[in-house]
């Protein structure tokens, strides 16, 4: 566990990465899983307790259980983060963004974090199965 300053530093960043992953969850346009995984590597190294809270979190959880122990994103995560992107993230390239550049930017930026998330492992289905029961 971290101390002093870096441990302070650790659960600012990791709140601040929670509370962006949470408004990932209702903006589709924010990429909630890589903030929930670095909060989770914040947390891991600055607090026990917080690290626990977020991963007995009923809408977190699961994920950050799944990418500690096998690297991992399942794929009904995998699913509806592409298609949140596709469609939010479209609608905003079509109807939002007016210059070009930004249209590019946005695809760019798009394409990249849909490009990481469909390249990390899936969870195995056995593994979705024992969570289920």
């Amino acid at each position: 566990m971290a101390t002093g300053p870096l441990r302070w530093s650790l659960l600012v960043v990791g709140f601040l990465a929670v509370g962006l992953g949470g408004l990932g969850v209702v903006l589709p346009i924010l990429p909630t899983t890589p903030f929930v995984l670095l909060a989770a590597l914040c947390f891991s190294r600055s607090s026990r307790r917080f690290h626990k809270w977020l991963v007995t979190n009923r809408v977190f959880g699961p994920l950050i259980v799944d990418w500690e122990q096998g690297r991992s994103i399942s794929a009904g995560v995998k699913t509806s983060a592409i298609i949140s992107m596709i469609i939010v993230g479209g609608a905003s390239i079509v109807w939002v963004i007016d210059s070009l550049w930004g249209k590019i930017a946005m695809a760019l930026t798009l394409a990249a974090v849909g490009a990481w998330i469909v390249t990390r492992p899936t969870t195995p289905r056995s593994d979705q199965l024992k969570k289920s029961l």
